[in-house]
């Protein structure tokens, strides 16, 4: 690959890079918006999770989940969130 090839990429990158930050902020500011429901929320946070994602696998140089690891990771952490918070509803 050239130099010039190398250049074009770094340049599609760095836009990319720009584009996932704009939508990072744009999710971020959603997650303060109130009166939509936590299924608004919900999906909020997961966009924000694939976003951030997506930028760990286009800025480092390191593996990084698949799209599949990461709904099993967020849907496992669910879990746990809702199993702690029907056990503290208990105790009330």
């Amino acid at each position: 690959m050239s130099s010039e090839d190398f250049k074009a990429i770094e340049v599609k990158r760095q836009a990319l890079l720009g584009q996932l930050r704009t939508a990072e902020a744009a999710v971020r500011a959603g997650l303060h918006a109130h009166g939509f429901g936590n299924a608004a929320r919900e999906h909020l946070e997961r966009a924000k999770a694939h976003i951030e994602e997506a930028y760990i696998a286009i800025n480092e140089a390191k593996p990084v989940r698949s799209v599949a690891q990461l709904v099993d990771d967020l849907n496992r952490i669910q879990r746990v969130m809702d199993e702690a918070r029907q056990r503290k509803s208990q105790h009330i």
